[in-house]
């Protein structure tokens, strides 16, 4: 006979409890830490989760009060220790952690249960839209941990609203905001102990969106799934905060006007991989690519945008449909117009950035990163005697110390888990 129960979580490691394996437990909740009497559990077991959305907005308040349902399958196992890993070198790589997200729905239809998984390898038709004609979408951010013990996100909102964005785009069915940002929730709070300790790195969480369903003619796959995954990260590049040093790339370019630039799908990534190689090969840090019209205005750089200082004002390449809209971006225009700067979205060619006092790149992976060289056919102009520019410094100060909870955040961008 099933057993019911309903009880407030105070933390957010999972218990299992003592609990016959033929038993499923349904609870109602909002997700933190649970237990049952006070008695103390430690067995596998299956849980299914039904719960109000209470999900932190942008501005930290609950979404609303629709009611969604989750599986967890497999083993959810306590730990109040951190993950045994060097966190003191903790570089851009992949590692696995232990739970991941899955959701479908067929073409259609609305996304409506998801499952909280172990992590794996997951299944899929050798005819999957996905692998047959790149249906797919990929969003990035971040869970940090804070040095009051919190566990925060940053602007979680506004990747599901790309990913949704994305979506229309590419023909696919996709998860509401809501559904998103609980997913988002349950899948860095079931990997809570990978997160890494204040000041050592962040959670990459990565939602994936994919036509799973198989498809032999070109058409929109007739199922979708909906992935999340995640992995403790520390610097993207091997300098840190320290100057990188980029090429640009007059052969290949990202994206064209009417194409998919603008939208996170798989293809723009793997359009970039012989660039970057190549790139890679000779010692430079990444790609800076430029427009495919004239062949002389930035872009973006293969994983994240590109800013531009001179005197006291701060230039960007304006997105208009070629360029991702990146959130990291985005937050950098609001931050320097708060701190006084001038922000201006333009066009942007390849003499007024050789002109330019300072480089920077920004995105979630890279967050702030200072560019300390850039070489144009065979030139190398170098920035800021190999030191950390001014305008950068200040930026990525006023940026982390938001995402870190170490400063007000005034922006209601911070959504707080625990």
């Amino acid at each position: 006979m099933e057993s019911i129960f309903a009880t407030t979580f105070t933390q957010t490691t999972f218990l299992s409890p003592l609990w016959p394996p033929s038993n499923e437990v349904s609870i109602i909740a909002n997700f933190s830490h649970f237990s049952f009497s006070g008695r103390k559990f430690a067995a596998p077991f299956s849980l299914k989760v039904q719960k109000q959305l209470a999900i932190g907005h942008s501005n930290g308040q609950a979404i609303n009060s629709a009611k969604c349902s989750a599986t967890l399958s497999d083993t959810l196992s306590q730990t109040s220790t951190l993950a045994d890993i060097d966190w003191d070198n903790l570089g851009f790589g992949f590692l696995p952690t232990d739970y991941m997200y899955v959701m479908k729905c067929a073409r259609g239809e609305s996304f409506s249960k998801g499952e909280l998984k172990r992590y794996g390898n997951i299944e899929m038709s050798p005819a999957a839209g996905i692998l047959n004609y790149g249906q797919g979408l990929f969003e990035g951010l971040k869970a940090y941990r804070t040095q009051d013990g919190n566990i925060v996100l940053f602007r979680p909102e506004e990747n599901a609203l790309r990913m949704r964005a994305g979506a229309e785009r590419m023909c696919m069915a996709a998860p509401t905001v809501e559904q998103f940002l609980e997913a988002v929730k349950e899948t860095v709070l079931a990997n809570e102990r990978w997160i890494p300790p204040t000041g050592k790195g962040s959670l990459y969480i990565r939602p994936l969106l994919m036509g799973s369903g198989s498809v032999l003619g070109i058409a929109p796959a007739p199922e979708y799934t909906f992935l999340i995954y995640a992995s403790p990260v520390g610097n993207y590049f091997k300098e840190g905060l320290a100057p990188i040093n980029l090429v640009i790339e007059t052969d290949f370019h990202r994206a064209s006007p009417g194409g998919t630039g603008g939208v996170k799908t798989i293809g723009n990534y793997a359009a970039v991989l012989k660039a970057h190689t190549a790139a890679k090969a000779q010692g430079y840090s990444d790609v800076l690519y430029l427009d495919c019209v004239h062949k002389k205005y930035l872009e973006e750089v293969s994983s994240c945008n590109v800013f531009v200082v001179k005197d006291n004002v701060i230039s960007t390449p304006a997105i208009k449909g070629t360029i991702l809209p990146g959130i990291t971006r985005k937050s950098i225009i609001d931050i320097a117009r708060s701190l006084g700067f001038e922000v201006v979205e333009q066009l942007v060619s390849v003499d007024q950035l050789l002109s330019a006092d300072e480089v920077f790149c920004t995105g979630t992976a890279v967050v702030v990163s200072p560019v300390g060289s850039i070489t144009h056919k065979g030139e190398r102009t170098s920035f800021g005697d190999g030191k950390v520019g001014r305008v950068a410094q200040q930026l990525h100060t006023a940026l982390t110390r938001l995402q870190m909870g170490i400063a007000e955040d005034n922006m209601d961008w911070i959504v707080k888990l625990k």
